[in-house]
């Protein structure tokens, strides 16, 4: 195609371009369409622009593999979430077995128990896949865990309860803050 039409004035005419060496006879600014569109585009699409069509499926790359050390943390988390949900049962078996002075706070404390089971065992599974928000709400509860073994270990006189969580927060902390847990973190 070597010309084009113009229309101007109510009159359309052929404007031939002229030619200029080393040119084809072409203007420089006008591509040659091979095929025109088959069917007029809607006016949303000429507004806004058509929709793209979706994107090929990225790739699955698999995470990095957490350490033995947040492996074993991992585990010892579960261990301490299971053990909380035993406590929310005991707590609530309680509560409708006997007479407890208040209801609603025996409810509060079998409710708390179990938030509490329910923030270490999504811990212990974020620590197995070594995500990056876990570590943090770990190491808050063992800090709240270890507070409550040592009064219910000194100065509750009660050494067969906070003994064993005193064991098992010092566990986990150790765990978390072993070189490899520290690099496996930091490489995130």
């Amino acid at each position: 195609m070597d010309c084009r039409l113009t229309a101007g004035d109510g009159q359309a005419a052929e404007v031939r371009p002229a030619k200029r060496p080393g040119t084809r006879g072409l203007p420089r600014n006008l591509a040659v369409v091979s095929e025109q569109s088959p069917q007029p585009r809607r006016l949303a699409d000429r507004l806004f622009g058509a929709v793209t069509p979706a994107p090929a499926p990225r790739p699955v790359v698999p995470g990095p593999e957490a350490p033995p050390s947040v492996r074993r943390a991992a585990v010892l988390v579960a261990v301490e979430g299971a053990g909380f949900v035993a406590l929310a049962l005991l707590l609530l078996w309680l509560t409708f077995a006997g007479e407890p002075d208040s209801v609603p706070r025996a409810l509060a404390e079998v409710v708390l128990a179990g938030l509490v089971a329910a923030v270490l065992g999504a811990g212990a599974a974020g620590l197995w896949r070594l995500a990056g928000w876990a570590r943090g709400p770990v190491v808050a509860v063992q800090i709240f865990l270890g507070l409550s073994g040592f009064v219910a270990a000194f100065q509750a006189g009660r050494p067969e309860i906070g003994l064993p969580i005193l064991a098992l927060v010092a566990g986990v902390l150790y765990l978390l803050m072993t070189p490899e847990a520290r690099l496996a973190y930091l490489d995130r």
